[in-house]
């Protein structure tokens, strides 16, 4: 009796044992299949994501970088038209060097319309000094005339405002004047002949260095 009774309880055990292997067992393959779904669920749609994102970003980089037809076109004309600058620029630079200075162009001869006459000063380069003034001109010896006058003779001696003295300063024809100055220690003493240009101003013709004022 004892050894069928330990025979059936060991058959028992046996099956209990097998039924907890295959339970367990189970359970293992239900627990991996729940971590791969999660997984897939948790980091496989953010590997997704990340590469939609990525592709994205490739996609508007390259649009950024390619050129349309029409823009390429225009940049072109733009190039075209633009004058070159530096070039210009160089250009003017040469012209300016090869430009004699102002005293260089100035034609000086000995002596002059009289015997108070040092040296007689003519400068192709002077230009008219600029003018307010509209409508048909008429020499006036005051007001903005005069004052317009008085520059011309400034521009034409270099002598400054303040050190300049006029000791004359008159008609020399139609729209032509003549003035005689001198510095305010008398040692630069000139006559100055300058004439009306319409739209312009005065404009100095010619200046006679003088020995003495007279």
């Amino acid at each position: 009796m004892n050894n069928e009774y330990d025979s059936s309880r060991y058959q028992r055990r046996t099956k209990e044992r097998k039924k907890n292997v295959i339970l367990n067992s189970l359970i293992g393959i239900v627990l991996i299949l729940i971590i791969l779904v999660s997984y897939y669920i948790f980091f496989g749609n953010r590997d997704e994501e990340n590469t939609q994102q990525q592709q994205e970003i490739e996609t508007e980089e390259q649009a950024e970088t390619e050129e349309s037809p029409e823009e390429a076109e225009k940049e072109s004309t733009v190039d075209e038209t633009e004058p070159n600058v530096d070039a210009e620029e160089e250009k003017t630079k040469e012209e300016v060097e090869q430009s004699p200075p102002n005293d260089e162009e100035e034609i000086v001869t000995e002596g002059g319309s009289d015997s108070n006459v040092i040296r007689t000063i003519v400068n192709p380069s002077w230009e008219p000094v600029g003018t307010v003034q509209t409508g048909v001109h008429v020499n006036q010896y005051d007001g903005i005339d005069w004052d317009e006058m008085v520059k011309a003779i400034h521009y034409a001696t270099g002598l400054a405002e303040n050190n300049m003295t006029i000791h004359f300063l008159g008609n020399n024809g139609p729209n032509k004047s003549v003035g005689t100055v001198y510095s305010k220690n008398k040692a630069e003493i000139y006559r100055v002949y300058i004439e009306w240009v319409d739209g312009k101003g005065w404009k100095p013709t010619k200046v006679e260095e003088l020995a003495e004022i007279r």
